[in-house]
């Protein structure tokens, strides 16, 4: 179950790999309205909750920063550096490659309880980090298409 729920996992994360190689330094910065979040924002994002994803489900012991999450966050525009960006992104598919390879067949169908979703097995929660980045990789395709 573990290697088929990573496949996953990768599987819906080329949403937002397949479009990393078309962007530029300069598309970090664009938006799709002046109050909207920029790609180098979304970027971001994305690999802080999938670290926070993995410390907080799956419980690997690593430090998250957040400077995107949280109540009064807005997009300041200073995730401009694309090397950076990318360098986080994929830290972030590597520790949250770590922790699903760390789960057990068993333990996928234990519960997790989180303010953001409730109680849900492993499994179920997995696929919360899924769409999350899918759905954000979708915004970063519009605004590279549109902005």
């Amino acid at each position: 179950m573990t290697e088929q729920l990573l496949k996953m996992y990768k599987m819906g994360r080329t949403r937002l790999t397949n479009q990393l190689p078309n962007i530029k330094e300069t598309d970090l910065s664009k938006k799709l309205h002046p109050n909207s979040n920029s790609i180098g924002f979304l970027l971001r994002h994305i690999a802080e909750v999938e670290h926070l994803f993995a410390k907080n489900v799956f419980g690997l012991d690593i430090k998250v920063t957040l400077q995107t999450v949280g109540k009064g966050i807005h997009d300041s525009g200073k995730f401009v550096d694309l090397a950076k960006e990318l360098e986080f992104l994929n830290e972030a598919a590597s520790v949250m490659e770590q922790a699903i390879l760390k789960t057990t067949d068993e333990d996928w169908k234990n519960n997790i309880t989180t303010a953001e979703f409730g109680t849900v097995t492993k499994a179920e929660a997995l696929s919360r980090i899924i769409s999350h980045t899918g759905y954000h990789a979708g915004q970063v395709g519009l605004i590279l298409k549109y902005a």
